[in-house]
């Protein structure tokens, strides 16, 4: 049996000038800084390797010097392809200033190209990318103006647009995990994710390239238990036992045996946020949470969503994913963002990316970096930064529902929340809210078209995407409509009827949310007055999401009214009530088969122009009265007692 262990800078001497390499790691989890370091230290002693292409799905660096930053000399990459750039400045700037070629394609189809290289495949076919500054119409991905070689084609198939991204010949992986044995077996067992670790191995081995292999300690040979290897020793060539500074669990924790998932920490580990505008708009955007249903948390803003649905304890009724694998559980942010506690799974990322592209996710939540009136969104490049659009592109595509999260404003906000309200001390130098984008990473155009309901929370208001661009539904207590949000947008959103935002946003202590997201709160909004024989409904600021809330109210009715001898009149209110498009026809059904059953007469009230609208056309079966006041519904009824 060769044993295959070897000194970083033996390792670092098996790269040729020309190589193609790919890199494991996902923010800083899994990134083999011992192998980046020894390549970086032979460049700089001897100039070679040199002119290396390098082919990444998900940013490895820690904005400053670590993971794929080591490799940032001009002479050692001739061109990246690579998925989120924001962590990794100093190669960013290379290709920013052109010194190299450089393209920006979607995280998650890099990801599963790595698996169609491995298999010989010739590349993919996908829509992820389609209308965004991914499609060749609008620069394929390209970052300069020297990168002209096509990453990214445009094809049409059975009358569909989709798009071809061929698979790369990759010749070189530098990888890591926990454990190796003599003959190469590498398990993971410490580490927080597994990523694409396999996919990339094969597809180098394959093609005849040299897969090393950064572990923390070593065993005998096949002495590891055949179900904890996630890299077969027939795959490596060489491993590099690193030093533990250049092994940590993630850039911000050594090691946490909470992020291996092999224990479950106590309830309550992670601390709840204090009261700041970013908690603001992570409560707007739980506000959206789908009950038992699959949502991703982007990195950033969104990551608070996670920490305001452990505070109103939701987590046991919804399943938070993020992008490089994981399944459940309460995700961790910073530079720890990628790993998470008290998971149910995790996958490897392509696989991810395949559940997240059939459209997997019910919601998504993501950052929110420049927004215009098309309802566009840019995360990706703001003049000369490179930030790259990461996994950002695969989901916003194909989530079932999407919410952005940001704030109004950057670059030296300062905001006060107290007291049911938001007060703005200083306003962000740069806008966000423009004419148009910079770089369209999310295409509003695309989603509108498509259906799909789309979001846009702010510490200070919300906006809705419409098929003729973004109006505002929402505003916050204590802000002024004219001065803090229309005078600081590039446009002119939509203005119809606006509401208020909840005023418990703005308030410490918990909202709680699960009593009114689980509908626990049902049995006391619908009250009987038997004397007169009048049954109230009270759904004020109620959603109605899917068919299990239809079936809560069915229920909830049929307890009131099935033991009564006779039919009652009812009123109904409607205001600031809720019910999404996709569940309208059930609701109806529903309110039309308790109306032949149980009522006499109905009456309904909103004060909002638009909700009377959609309840007349969704009841359009049902009774006709809709009125704008409870004095009115109730007068209704009473003329008729």
């Amino acid at each position: 049996m060769r044993r295959k262990t070897v000194s970083a800078a033996d390792a670092a001497a098996l790269i040729q000038d020309g190589d193609t390499v790919t890199t494991s790691g996902f923010v800083g989890i899994g990134v083999p800084d011992a192998l980046l370091a020894a390549v970086e230290a032979r460049f700089l002693a001897t100039g070679h390797p040199r002119d290396l292409s390098l082919v990444f799905a998900a940013g490895q660096g820690d904005g400053g010097e670590k993971g794929l930053n080591r490799l940032g000399h001009e002479g050692l990459l001739r061109r990246v392809v690579g998925g989120h750039w924001g962590l990794i400045p100093r190669v960013a700037r290379l290709a920013v200033e052109g010194k190299i070629e450089g393209w920006n394609l979607p995280q998650g189809c890099i990801s599963q190209l790595f698996r169609d290289a491995a298999a010989g495949k010739p590349g993919m076919l996908s829509k992820v990318g389609l209308e965004t500054f991914v499609d060749p119409r609008q620069g394929g991905g390209a970052i300069n103006a020297r990168s002209t070689e096509p990453q990214v084609r445009l094809m049409e198939i059975d009358g569909e647009e989709v798009l071809y991204y061929p698979a790369p010949r990759l010749t070189v992986a530098l990888l890591r995990g926990t454990t190796a044995d003599e003959a190469g077996n590498i398990t993971m067992e410490r580490e927080a994710l597994v990523i694409d670790n396999l996919a990339q191995a094969m597809a180098v081995r394959n093609a005849g390239g040299v897969v090393i292999v950064q572990v923390e300690r070593l065993a005998r040979g096949r002495s590891l238990p055949a179900r904890e290897v996630q890299i077969p020793g027939i795959l490596v060539d060489a491993v590099v036992v690193a030093p533990p500074e250049l092994h940590m669990q993630t850039y911000r924790t050594a090691f946490s045996h909470a992020f291996t998932n092999r224990i479950r920490p106590p309830a309550g580990e992670i601390a709840p946020m204090p009261l700041d505008e970013r908690k603001v708009i992570a409560r707007r955007c739980a506000f959206e949470l789908p009950v038992n249903g699959v949502i991703n948390l982007g990195i950033g803003m969104p990551e608070g969503v996670a920490a305001v649905a452990a505070e109103e304890g939701l987590l046991e009724h919804v399943t938070l994913t993020a992008e490089p694998g994981v399944i459940g559980g309460q995700p961790a942010s910073g530079l720890d963002f990628g790993a998470a506690v008290d998971v149910d799974a995790v996958l490897p990322q392509n696989a991810q990316f395949d559940f997240y592209d059939g459209g997997g996710l019910d919601m998504a939540c993501l950052g929110l970096a420049q927004a215009d009136a098309a309802g566009n969104v840019n995360v990706s490049r703001f003049g000369p930064r490179l930030a790259g659009a990461g996994g950002f592109i695969n989901i916003s595509q194909n989530a079932r529902a999407l919410v952005f999260a940001g704030t109004f404003t950057a670059k030296g906000l300062d905001v006060t929340v107290a007291d049911g309200a938001l007060a703005i001390r200083a306003e962000g130098a740069s806008r966000k809210l423009l004419a148009e984008v910079e770089q369209v990473t999310f295409s509003g155009a695309r989603a509108a078209r498509l259906g799909r309901p789309v979001l846009y929370v702010t510490e200070r208001c919300v906006f809705r995407l419409r098929a003729d661009g973004l109006q505002l539904i929402e505003v916050a207590p204590g802000v002024d409509l004219d001065r803090d949000i229309l005078g600081q947008m590039g446009f002119r959103p939509i203005v119809e009827e606006v509401a208020q935002m909840d005023p418990r946003l703005f308030r410490a202590g918990p909202m709680d949310l699960k009593r009114e997201l689980l509908h626990l709160d049902l049995p006391d909004r619908i009250a009987l007055d038997a004397d007169r024989r009048r049954l109230f409904i009270n759904f004020e600021k109620m959603r109605v999401r899917g068919r299990e809330d239809v079936d809560l109210i069915r229920r909830q009715v049929e307890a009131v009214c099935a033991p009564l001898p006779d039919k009652v009149d009812v009123v109904v209110n409607y205001d600031g009530f809720r019910l999404d498009d996709e569940v309208a026809r059930d609701y109806a059904a529903m309110v039309a088969d308790l109306e032949a059953r149980f009522y006499r007469t109905v009456t309904r009230y909103s004060g909002s122009a638009f909700m009377r609208l959609k309840l007349g056309e969704t009841l359009a079966g049902a009774a006709p009265h809709i009125f704008e006041t409870r004095e009115a519904a109730q007068a209704f009824l009473d003329r008729g007692a």
